[in-house]
């Protein structure tokens, strides 16, 4: 998913009046204040109200469901004919923050800033992106993410991502 993309979307949803979250790669990368490698699609987190005027934007710029295993009202890919994917994972709590249904996102993990390409987007906090990369087994992508978000965040390294330590230039 180029950058230019990525910026063209988040204007597209901000012009719309839908909030979004950035997570996954692109997350990692706003949170790191540039782009560290290339991301297949930009996973973004949102208020499960805004699913339904989500996927009607989308369509309507010819973006199409992606039928996965794991898809399901919270949890779906749409993409286009130029192989722009965008994951969206959806949430809803309640007044007091509590979650109702949808992606165990806890609430303060929501609260995150960071820039892509100098624009400020909301996106999962540093802490909250490290733990959840600490839930699975990670990959050389995961590793290098970790290990970036550690070192700028002064955050401890888990575990899994200590063993033969690199230092990552960010």
């Amino acid at each position: 998913m180029p950058i230019d993309e990525v910026v063209r979307f988040l204007e597209f949803m901000d012009a719309n009046g839908i909030d979004i979250v950035v997570d996954g790669g692109w997350g990692v990368d706003a949170l790191l204040g540039k782009q560290s490698r290339p991301h297949l699609d930009l996973d973004i987190a949102v208020e499960h109200r805004f699913v339904e005027p989500l996927r009607l934007l989308l369509q309507s710029r010819g973006y199409r469901d992606i039928p996965r295993n794991d898809s399901h009202t919270y949890n779906f890919m749409m993409g286009d004919s130029n192989g722009h994917l965008i994951d969206v994972h959806a949430y809803e709590f309640d007044k007091n923050g509590q979650l109702l249904c949808g992606i165990a996102y806890p609430f303060d993990s929501l609260l995150g800033s960071g820039t892509i390409a100098d624009r400020v987007v909301r996106c999962i906090t540093p802490e909250r992106m490290v733990e959840f990369h600490d839930a699975y087994q990670g990959d050389a992508d995961d590793r290098q993410d970790v290990l970036a978000l550690c070192q700028k965040f002064d955050i401890a390294i888990p575990q899994q991502y200590a063993a033969g330590e690199t230092q990552w230039v960010i």
